[in-house]
C-alpha cells in the first residue's frame, strides 16, 4: 500500500532529526562525563536548533516544490519552466497569492485568445455575408437574362444596371477589405506633409455634393474662415477619412437636413475636425461597437443604403495611424458628431 505523501515527508524528517538528536546527546554525555561544564551542552543545544531549523525548512521547501512541479506538469496551461525553486516558500499565504496572480494572468490570456477566435469567426461570417448578397443578386439577374429575358430590351437594360450595382458593391467591399488587411498587417505608410485642411474639406464637399442633393441635405462649414488652417498629415488618407464620414452623414441623415464641418482649436498643438449632422442619431447601446468591422447599428436600413460596413473601421485605423484620436457623440433621433484630431503645422 502506498504511504501518504505527507506521512513520508514526516517520517524522513523524524528520522533525520532523531539521528541528529542521538548524535548531539552522545556528544553532550561525553562532555558531561569529562566534567567540562554546562557551556558545551548549551552549544550542542544551539547547534541542534540551527541544524533542525535548516533541515525542516529545506525539506518543507523541497516537498512543496515537488508537489507544485507535479501540478505544473499535469496542468497543460502551466509551464514548468515558469516555476523557480527559489520562489517556493513555506509561507502558504504568499505562495497562494503568487499562484493566484499566475492563474489570473493565464486566465486573461485564455480570455484574449477566446475573444480573438470569436472575432475571427464573426469576421469570416460577415465577409461571407457581405460578398454573398451582391453575388447572388448579380447571379440572379444574369440567369434571368440568359433564360430569355434579354430579348426584351427594357428588361435587359434594367437588369444589367442592377447587376452592375451588385458588381460595384462587390468592388467596394473588396477594396475596403484589402485596405483593412494592409492596415492590420503591414501597417499604414503615411506621406506626411503640411496642407490646408479647409481646402481638402471643400474638395470632399464637391465629391459628395451629388449624393447630398439626392436627399436634399446641405453641406457647409460652421463659419467663414478668413485664413487657411494648416495641419500635418497624409492628404489622401485624411481625404478618405472625410469622405467616409460625410458619406455616412448623408446616407443616414434625415432628408432636408444639414451636415456641418467645423475646425476648432484642440489643446495647444492640435485641431479638432468635427462632422456634425442633425440626422437620426445612434442608440447608446451601439456607440461602443460602431467602429468595429461590419458592425451596423441598423441592419435592415444599412443593407438598403449599401456600403461595405468597413468605412468607420477604416476611418479609425487611419486616424490612429496618425497618432491622433477619433471621438463620437450622438443623441438618438437628434443627430451625431464624429470628430478627430489633427496636428497643427508649425
Amino acid at each position: 500500500m502506498k504511504i501518504k505523501k505527507t506521512y513520508s515527508y514526516a517520517l524522513w524528517s523524524a528520522i533525520y532529526l532523531t539521528i541528529l538528536a542521538v548524535a548531539i546527546a552522545t556528544i553532550s554525555y561525553l562532555f558531561i562525563e569529562k566534567n567540562l561544564g554546562i557551556g558545551p551542552v548549551l552549544i550542542c543545544i544551539l547547534v541542534l536548533f540551527v541544524i533542525s531549523f535548516t533541515i525542516i525548512q529545506y525539506r518543507a521547501e523541497h516537498f512543496i516544490y515537488r508537489r507544485l512541479k507535479k501540478i505544473y506538469e499535469d496542468v497543460s496551461i502551466l509551464d514548468v519552466n515558469d516555476l523557480r525553486r527559489e520562489s517556493v516558500t513555506t509561507d502558504i499565504d504568499k505562495l497562494s497569492k503568487r499562484m493566484q496572480t499566475y492563474v489570473e494572468g493565464k486566465g486573461l490570456e485564455i480570455k484574449s485568445l477566446t475573444e480573438r477566435d470569436s472575432f475571427r469567426r464573426d469576421f469570416l461570417g460577415n465577409v461571407a455575408h457581405e460578398l454573398k448578397t451582391p453575388l447572388f443578386t448579380v447571379q440572379g439577374y444574369i440567369l434571368t437574362l440568359l433564360e430569355g429575358a434579354m430579348d426584351d430590351k427594357n428588361i435587359r437594360l434594367k437588369y444589367l444596371e442592377r447587376a452592375n450595382k451588385g458588381v460595384e458593391r462587390l468592388v467596394a467591399v473588396t477594396k475596403d477589405l484589402d485596405m483593412i488587411a494592409k492596415l492590420e498587417t503591414d501597417g499604414l505608410k503615411l506621406n506626411m506633409e503640411v496642407f490646408n485642411v479647409l481646402e481638402i474639406i471643400q474638395n470632399v464637399f464637391d465629391l459628395v455634393e451629388m449624393k447630398a442633393k439626392k436627399r436634399n441635405i446641405i453641406l457647409k462649414f460652421d463659419r467663414i474662415y478668413d485664413f487657411p488652417v494648416f495641419v500635418v498629415g497624409d492628404i489622401e488618407k485624411i481625404e478618405q477619412v472625410l469622405i467616409n464620414l460625410l458619406v455616412n452623414s448623408v446616407k443616414y441623415g434625415k432628408p432636408n437636413g444639414t451636415t456641418i464641418v467645423a475646425v476648432d482649436d484642440y489643446k495647444s498643438k492640435k485641431f479638432l475636425i468635427r462632422v456634425i449632422d442633425n440626422g437620426e442619431g445612434i442608440k447608446p447601446l451601439h456607440v461602443p461597437r460602431l467602429f468595429e468591422r461590419f458592425y451596423r447599428a441598423d441592419q435592415s436600413r444599412s443593407r438598403e443604403q449599401g456600403g461595405s460596413g468597413l468605412g468607420l473601421s477604416i476611418v479609425k485605423h487611419i486616424v490612429e495611424a496618425h497618432n491622433q484620436t477619433i471621438f463620437l457623440k450622438s443623441v438618438f433621433s437628434k443627430g451625431s458628431e464624429f470628430s478627430f484630431t489633427m496636428e497643427k503645422a508649425t
